[in-house]
């Protein structure tokens, strides 16, 4: 059997990791895991969320998957190395593909990034950042309220226009000229993200900089093939896929709801 590649996040956000990535490699058979249950990760603790990560991590393992993505910022923050650590199989995070965009488009160095509480309090962007351009001004700002907002599926809504300014004027007032949108859930609110930020500032999606680094090693795709697709959720499926056929903008097959158990801990 063709092995698949496996990605995971909080709940439905790293949906854009997935289109993304079967935009970019058509041929690839995929395997998401959303973990609606416990979604959002950014206000839980660092060992929740390594626990958490692991969890997610040793079920798409048992689906024969290939590589694994770890679409939510906030495990690629806390849980990376422990993923690492505990599986073989090559595990690509969002925070490294996303930083190297942001410099790759800055002309004054001056980044601005938004995330979950537990991605900015983490540090990861801001330390990735300075890692691969000490000469980058890093500025960032937690933003909670917009993982919720797009779970509920309130993505026009005029509310989360109004939370996104508030976010947002501070950063705004700093001269950034470049935008990491730290949390997968937020390329969701793409659009709304620019009307508020306007034309002069660059927006990075940190879904589409994953894809490059996945189309990078599984180059030489194969467009006349079809790529297989299937979806996990640890609850609520009909929820998942009215949100998930907006984001991806296409029907949504295959959702199966999973229950959780310890086996899938490789102790």
């Amino acid at each position: 059997m063709k092995k698949s590649i496996g990605i995971f996040d909080s709940g439905v956000g790293g949906l854009t990791v997935f289109k993304a990535v079967k935009d970019a490699l058509p041929d690839q058979n995929i395997i998401y895991f959303g973990d609606t249950a416990r979604v959002p990760y950014g206000s839980k603790s660092e060992n929740t969320i390594v626990n958490y990560s692991l969890q997610n991590a040793a079920f798409l393992l048992q689906q024969n998957i290939k590589l694994l993505i770890v679409a939510c910022n906030t495990s690629s923050a806390f849980a990376l190395d422990k993923l690492r650590e505990q599986f073989e199989i090559p595990i690509i995070g969002v925070i490294e593909p996303g930083a190297k965009t942001a410099l790759s488009v800055t002309k004054n160095n001056r980044i601005g990034v938004i995330g979950t509480e537990g991605t900015i309090k983490s540090l990861a962007y801001q330390k990735e950042l300075r890692k691969q351009n000490p000469d980058c001004k890093v500025f960032a700002k937690p933003t909670p309220l917009l993982v919720p907002l797009v779970e509920e599926n309130w993505i026009d809504h005029s509310v989360t226009k109004q939370v996104i300014a508030e976010y947002l004027d501070e950063l705004l007032r700093l001269d950034i000229d470049t935008l990491i949108m730290g949390c997968t859930h937020y390329p969701v609110l793409k659009d709304m993200i620019k009307s508020v930020v306007g034309d002069s500032i660059e927006l990075v999606d940190s879904a589409e900089a994953v894809a490059n680094v996945v189309n990078e090693k599984y180059s030489g795709k194969n467009s006349i093939l079809k790529g297989e697709y299937n979806f996990f959720v640890s609850d609520n499926p009909e929820k998942f896929k009215i949100l998930g056929e907006r984001i991806i903008q296409s029907e949504l097959e295959n959702v199966h709801k999973v229950f959780f158990t310890e086996s899938w801990i490789q102790k």
